[in-house]
């Protein structure tokens, strides 16, 4: 059995898959990656099926060790990737082998990264999941963040060359495309041009359940409070400050707030990917582009990992 060692462990360091189907009606979210397509890339790029689990961090990604020699890949942003003190290219994979550390530094221009690895994280899955839902402590390695010292079991590793991709995910712009939310009608013509006229800047707080941004208050005339109701990744809640609260991969299942907007799926991992103080700007599209806009991403991040290639230099 091929075993990890956590060495040092970044920031919201977790186990992650592509999330839990089919719980929300036990109040439990469907959690999975921030940035999905870039976990997919991560996990094709050492010859694992999407199915595989692999290590979301934040900011960060500390340092990692093996027992047996496995291929790794790091994916997210720029990020400064090192094994044995020597800087390896991010979005690619190399070999680790035992006695070699591998040191992932810090993420420019992106927040989460990934880290995949031969053969997946073998964790016990749980409702249906390997992802680590923090909140409920469920998933990934007894339900909580990585840290230091701890030990993962991992997969068997596949024969596979070491690969590359042509093209790396690149976010442009600080564009983000809504449609209107369960309660729209909440808020008059005036709020939402206070909503889509002005750019709202990334706060500090954040983790993987929710977003909150800064920028001109929004007031929903039918009030701050409803039954609550269901909620999805991006949902754009109004409490009662005013101020949008951008729920994310881990979000509660219902929510009292009411809901101005949703952010198109197409944009998720984008604005996921938002650095902290950083601004966004809104922009209202109709629930119909925003489909033909998911479909057309698809088959983007369709042909990108078709477009993984071996690497030239296979030492």
């Amino acid at each position: 059995m091929t075993i990890l060692q956590i060495k040092n462990a970044g920031p919201m360091m977790t186990v992650q898959d592509l999330g839990r189907k089919g719980m929300l009606h036990a109040g439990v979210s469907r959690c999975g990656p921030m940035d999905a397509p870039s976990m997919r890339l991560a996990n094709a790029l050492v010859g694992n099926s999407d199915a595989c689990s692999a290590i979301e961090f934040a900011m960060f990604g500390g340092t990692l060790a093996v027992s047996e020699p496995v291929r790794i890949a790091v994916t997210g942003g720029e990020i400064d990737v090192k094994i044995n003190a020597i800087s390896v290219a991010p979005w690619e994979s190399h070999w680790l082998n035992p006695g070699e550390l591998l040191s992932i530094g810090s993420i420019t221009g992106a927040v989460w990264g990934y880290v995949a690895i031969s053969g997946g994280i073998d964790v016990p899955e749980a409702l249906g999941s390997r992802s680590t839902h923090i909140r409920t402590a469920i998933g990934g390695l007894d339900g909580r963040c990585l840290r230091k010292d701890d030990i993962l079991d991992l997969g068997e590793t596949p024969p596979a060359p070491l690969m590359t991709v042509s093209q790396k995910r690149v976010f442009h712009g600080n564009v983000i495309r809504v449609v209107p939310g369960p309660q729209a009608d909440y808020f008059d013509t005036g709020n939402w041009q206070t909503f889509l006229g002005n750019h709202y800047q990334v706060s500090a707080k954040r983790d993987r359940m929710a977003q909150a941004l800064e920028g001109p208050e929004i007031k929903a005339a039918g009030g701050h409070d409803i039954v609550s109701d269901g909620t999805v990744f991006g949902s754009i809640q109004v409490p009662g400050s005013g101020l949008p609260l951008v729920l994310m991969a881990e979000r509660q299942t219902t929510g009292g707030y009411p809901k101005i907007a949703t952010i198109a799926s197409v944009d998720l991992p984008k604005f996921a990917q938002t650095p902290t103080g950083a601004s966004v700007r809104f922009v209202r599209i109709t629930a119909e582009e925003a489909e033909d806009l998911l479909i057309a991403d698809r088959q983007t991040i369709k042909n990108q990992l078709a477009d993984i290639v071996p690497k030239s230099d296979q030492a």
